[in-house]
């Protein structure tokens, strides 16, 4: 990303948008959902053997369970409430149900045995902390379609809960504190021959097995410190646990081969395979960074390619394939009548393309050797841009995509910069290359997706904001190997997907951007001529960063009317978007705009290490940056399908007109965001800052008596200081306030 007064100015313009999920067009896996139940509290809902029934625990007074209570749902008559049959005692408190092999039986845990009464749950506690009840009542028990009691499969003191058969017919793997702590058990399926699988200090549970009854699958807590454990064990003793931390396993029927295959943070948990046994279907709330919000997600076996399922609403779990694999029947908080309603929904399960995936390896592969010391910087015109140029145009080459013009993917171009801004005699020519590539799918319109794959070298056209950097490799890995990694990316998912879409596709890269947006400015001025009917542009430009609260800018939203609400129904669970109409940035999307081309900028935010050497490629969040190319896949499709994007023009965001100054201080500002004063970044040799005692990391707050609050009010101050002149500089330094003499 270029240098601009724009820039500094950008996220100060920006509306903040805490949008909430009230779009959900996403849930592409899904199709034909189905609501089931009317009101209450509905889940755990199981298949039939013969995918005709399901089971499930419902509370809802309406329908007389005033306490969890196991009811039969008859899918194959019309949803409605009169499809459940109450198949439990209608006392105590009843969980876990799951079909016996034989279809005419289940299994569930109930407290009835010790009190016919319903169990209080955890009473509020002052640290808000929630909790899960663990019923030390709970046995498991067998009954007919009828209601009827056949047969108590445990008999011991503690909770016995949460039992499932397995497909084979021979065993029941269930959740017990037997032992004295919540581990897994199994037994054969007449109750005998009971064995521990899981022996790790925590709270096991929720297990399922493969399709092929071979593993199992489950949740777990591990609490590691002193504290975590001491919480642990004092919950556990009180029949607490409190279910904030989890993660999913698996292992072998016998409990060998214990994995763990998520470490995402957070509540990971109601996991159950997919009908190939190579994937697991899951509730996770790790995306959250506010309040309380649950998503399906599917994740390969060995804990990569994760992937969200559900979008819809802020509580999506207990999800269960039938038997055939057609379909999802899960428990969900949309469509409530009542808030916090939770109801059961039925869907046709659609698989994935594998090659619509977004691979983070990949990403990780092009980030590293792009943003590596081998080349340079990547400086226009420089060894190390033809380096970069070379490996783009191999990675086009490898997906059977064909150039823009020629017969490379080599798009030449010339232009002049100035290495001194106040001497015409310093400028020299630059000859930059693009790299582009087409997927032509003979279609009438085209996208263009780009993001610019220069950078600084080694500050030869002095555009770092460290000081006295001259020489040192600048790697740029967030600024912009970030955004040229995703656009090699999506060329590979758009190329080698099973699908022709409605679009031609053109992946640009763009060189000459640092120095003003050269290489855009050469595509934008051809790209009508060979196709004449482009209707979009997405720029990608520093998307490498995604911070701890998951804030994602997205500008140009005003360039066509239908983005706003676009980019809001795509939006990736746990994103905080921020939302800028103007189509003017600086980034290379301004390129295409000024030639009215409907555009979306995509930008995860500055930090210090903007334009600086330190910007390198193991301070990318790759997983942040999977799910922004997944974000720009979504949003390329659905454009691909708008019959018509208008183009509007946008009102350019007012900047602040940049005082004249006559002095220096001779330091390099921050461009981060402080609240306290200007940070310095550098303090260059021999000016009078240095001069002075500056020092790098002092905040600036005052040149005189006149404020000093970020870089536009730094200038006014130098603007109203005459060369020769004497004034007091206050600085803090390390929380210390400091007034030093400088003479400028």
């Amino acid at each position: 990303m270029f240098l601009s007064k724009s820039k500094l100015k950008q996220l100060s313009t920006l509306s903040l948008l805490g949008i909430s999920t009230l779009y959900f067009a996403q849930e592409k896996n899904l199709k034909n959902i189905t609501k089931l139940t009317f009101g209450g509290d509905n889940a755990e809902a199981y298949f039939s053997p013969n995918s005709k029934m399901l089971t499930m625990q419902v509370t809802n007074p309406a329908i007389g369970a005033q306490c969890d209570q196991i009811f039969l749902y008859d899918l194959t008559q019309k949803p409605a409430e009169s499809n459940l049959k109450m198949v439990s005692t209608g006392k105590g408190r009843t969980t876990c149900s799951f079909f016996m092999p034989d279809g005419k039986h289940i299994i569930y845990a109930s407290t009835h045995k010790s009190s016919e009464a319903c169990p209080p749950k955890p009473a509020p506690r002052k640290d808000g902390k929630y909790l899960w009840p663990v019923y030390s009542d709970f046995e498991i028990y067998e009954a007919d379609l009828n209601g009827n009691i056949t047969k108590q499969l445990t008999d011991s003191k503690g909770y016995d809960a949460e039992a499932v058969v397995s497909p084979d017919g021979k065993k029941i793997a269930f959740t017990s504190t037997r032992s004295g702590d919540l581990e897994i058990w199994i037994m054969d399926i007449d109750g005998k021959n009971l064995k521990q699988l899981t022996r790790g200090l925590g709270y096991d549970g929720g297990a399922f097995f493969s399709h092929d009854s071979k593993k199992l699958v489950f949740r777990s807590s591990r609490p590691k410190t002193e504290e975590e454990i001491k919480d642990y064990k004092e919950l556990l003793a009180e029949n607490l646990v409190a279910p904030t931390a989890m993660e999913i396993y698996t292992m072998n029927i016998d409990g060998s081969d214990l994995k763990q295959i998520t470490n995402l943070g957070k509540a990971n948990w109601a996991p159950y395979f997919h009908p190939s046994d190579k994937k697991i279907i899951f509730s996770s709330n790790y995306h959250s960074t506010r309040g309380y919000d649950f998503q399906l997600y599917m994740i390969d076996l060995d804990g990569k390619n994760l992937q969200q399922i559900t979008y819809e609403s802020e509580f999506n779990a207990f999800a269960m394939f039938s038997p055939d694999g057609k379909k999802l029947v899960f428990a969900s908080n949309r469509q409530g009548e009542k808030q916090h309603e939770t109801n059961v929904f039925i869907a046709d399960w659609i698989d994935n393309d594998p090659a619509e995936l977004v691979n983070e390896d990949q990403l990780k592969k092009h980030i590293s050797y792009l943003a590596s010391d081998e080349l340079k910087g990547r400086l226009a015109g420089s060894e190390g841009e033809t380096k970069a140029a070379n490996y783009l145009s191999a990675e086009f080459k490898k997906l059977g995509l064909k150039p823009y013009e020629g017969k490379d993917f080599i798009q030449n171009f010339e232009y002049d910069v100035k290495l001194n801004p106040h001497d015409d005699k310093s400028s020299t020519q630059v000859k930059g290359k693009n790299v582009i590539a087409v997927l032509d799918n003979k279609a009438e319109k085209t996208i263009v997706i780009g993001a610019h794959y220069d950078h600084l070298g080694l500050n030869e056209h002095h555009n770092s904001t460290l000081a006295n950097s001259e020489g040192q490799i600048h790697n740029g890995a967030d600024d912009n190997a970030s955004g040229s990694a995703a656009v090699l990316e999506l060329a590979r998912l758009f190329s080698q997907n099973k699908t022709k879409e409605k679009v031609n596709y053109v992946f640009a890269l763009f060189s000459g951007e640092e120095d003003g947006l050269m290489g855009s400015k050469k595509l934008a001025e051809t790209i009508k001529t060979k196709y004449p009917n482009t209707v979009f542009m997405i720029n990608m430009d520093m998307v490498g960063r995604l911070n701890k609260d998951k804030d994602l800018t997205v500008g140009g939203v005003g360039t066509s009317p239908i983005l706003p609400d676009l980019v809001k129904k795509y939006k990736p669970a746990g994103i905080n978007l921020a939302l800028d109409e103007s189509g003017v940035g600086p980034s290379d999307h301004t390129s295409f705009y000024l030639k009215d081309i409907p555009v979306l900028f995509l930008f995860t935010g500055t930090h210090t290490d903007y334009h600086k050497p330190s910007d390198d490629a193991d301070k990318i969040n790759y997983p942040g940056e999977k799910v922004i190319t997944n974000y720009i896949f979504n949003l390329a499709n659905a454009l691909s399908d708008e019959k018509e994007i208008p183009f509007v023009k946008t009102k350019i965001s007012t900047t602040k007109a940049v005082p004249k100054y006559k002095v220096t201080l001779g330091i390099m500002p921050s461009y981060a965001d402080s609240k306290d004063g200007m940070t310095i970044d550098g303090v260059m040799d021999g000016r009078p800052a240095a001069n002075a005692g500056i020092e790098q990391g002092d905040v600036l707050t005052k040149i005189g008596k006149c404020e000093v609050k970020e870089v536009y009010s730094y200038m006014d101050c130098l603007s109203k200081i005459n060369s020769g002149e004497e004034h007091s500089v206050t600085v803090k330094r390390n929380g210390e306030e400091k007034i030093l003499n400088v003479k400028f």
